[in-house]
């Protein structure tokens, strides 16, 4: 361990742009990770999903294409338009103090945007499903099919 911490000067001098470029990958990856852990919106595995489902009933609301939605989606869940969704909307506000979980297709499409706009109107539990419907599915827990 000694010889490492004497050759790692030199090898600092020699490979300094290799070194900043780690430097630079390394606090965005802790500025990552902190957004994720202090960050209003969390997001949920199938099995936490599947555990929040269980005890708290939340509302569950499906972003994906029609087309997609309709193949498969998780059960319960409300399908809405991402051009149709918006938060203020009556029946929806009267949800804020309910978990609300946002879902879509591959879990990087509109989920997290309207995760977002969820949490500046005023709501306090929000989360998106990590990977979409798609790893609902890949984890072998039951979709429902049709509107």
């Amino acid at each position: 361990m000694q010889d490492f911490l004497h050759k790692l000067p030199q090898f600092l001098g020699n490979h300094a742009a290799l070194a900043a470029l780690f430097a630079i990958l390394l606090a965005g990856l802790i500025v990552t990770q902190l957004g994720i852990l202090f960050g209003k919106v969390k997001e949920l595995t199938p099995g936490g999903l599947t555990l929040l489902i269980n005890r708290h009933s939340p509302l569950l609301i499906d972003l994906s294409a029609i087309a997609d939605f309709e193949k498969m989606h998780v059960p319960g869940a409300r399908h809405v338009l991402m051009s149709q969704f918006d938060p203020e909307q009556k029946d929806l506000a009267k949800a804020k103090e309910l978990p609300v979980v946002v879902i879509d297709k591959d879990g990087r499409g509109n989920s997290a945007k309207a995760a977002q706009r969820l949490v500046k109107s005023g709501f306090k539990q929000v989360y998106t499903l990590g990977g979409g419907v798609l790893s609902w599915q890949a984890a072998q827990l039951p979709v429902a099919k049709g509107r």
